[in-house]
């Protein structure tokens, strides 16, 4: 793409970024609440009024702090590296699409090693127990982070961002992508089985992603994939199916089952700091 077009859509972007990324969240917010209302794949087990009122509360303090502490956010860092000619992609002569393709999949490569991480570092693990607390799953799940971890995953995303010096275009993209894709994967939706056989050789469907939520750990300790399936494939983290069922088996963590500690706004900020039981 000529280097004026290519200014166009960057400028584009940096303009309507959060007009974009707001849009899309409610359209796929809104396809997945009724897609679960009329066919759910799990009857859940707690009280969907109060997890949804506490999920999205903790929604909406995460975004108000992000935007606090991070007003650009990873779109406006990608502007301020892209200015700077920092990056591996600042230092390559790609076609602009061809280098968005390679950084969407790197940033996702990103996001799965960081997933990775949180599991197996007990003081990250601490914090990303709170999305794992939940004792029921569905598209809420998807933005149940606690806020010390948003921000930790937002300075690995700039530190990501710095050393490839992706293009705002592909920084966009992934990030609607991953969005989208968070609340779809942890959708409690019906999906056929063969059509999710298919798409999950390509997408992280909800019944692999599931898997990633039960209460046994070396379940837990896999399909850490986010957008793509193909990271749990390649480091050999994938599961097919939990050994209980997706019916039969429990979501959430073993050692936190009282719902007023885990699925309540206080209990979910105070998680991090709580030894187990």
């Amino acid at each position: 793409m000529p280097v004026m077009e290519a200014s166009a859509v960057e400028n584009f972007v940096l303009e309507r970024e959060a007009v974009i990324r707001l849009g899309l969240f409610v359209s796929v917010f809104i396809i997945m609440f009724i897609w679960e209302l009329l066919s759910p794949r799990r009857n859940l087990t707690v009280s969907k009024s109060v997890r949804w009122a506490n999920n999205l509360v903790l929604l909406v303090l995460n975004s108000f702090v992000l935007r606090l502490l991070f007003p650009a956010a990873a779109v406006g860092m990608a502007y301020s590296v892209g200015n700077l000619g920092w990056g591996l992609f600042n230092l390559l002569a790609l076609p602009f699409w061809v280098e968005v393709i390679f950084a969407v999949l790197l940033l996702d490569l990103a996001i799965y090693l960081q997933h990775l991480l949180m599991h197996r570092v007990p003081v990250l693990w601490r914090l990303h127990r709170v999305h794992h607390a939940d004792l029921d799953i569905d598209l809420t799940t998807g933005a149940r982070f606690h806020t010390i971890e948003i921000i930790v995953s937002m300075l690995i995303k700039w530190l990501v961002i710095l050393l490839l010096g992706p293009a705002m275009v592909a920084v966009l993209i992934f990030e609607l992508l991953l969005n989208g894709m968070a609340m779809f994967n942890h959708a409690n939706i019906n999906l056929p089985l063969a059509l999710d056989r298919w798409l999950r050789y390509l997408l992280v469907t909800p019944d692999m992603h599931r898997v990633h939520h039960s209460t046994l750990m070396h379940e837990t300790n896999s399909n850490y994939g986010f957008n793509i399936s193909l990271w749990d494939r390649v480091f050999k983290t994938y599961i097919d199916q939990p050994e209980k069922g997706h019916h039969g088996m429990s979501i959430g963590l073993s050692e936190f089952r009282d719902a007023k500690q885990v699925d309540q706004l206080p209990g979910m900020l105070a998680l991090p700091f709580v030894n187990k039981p």
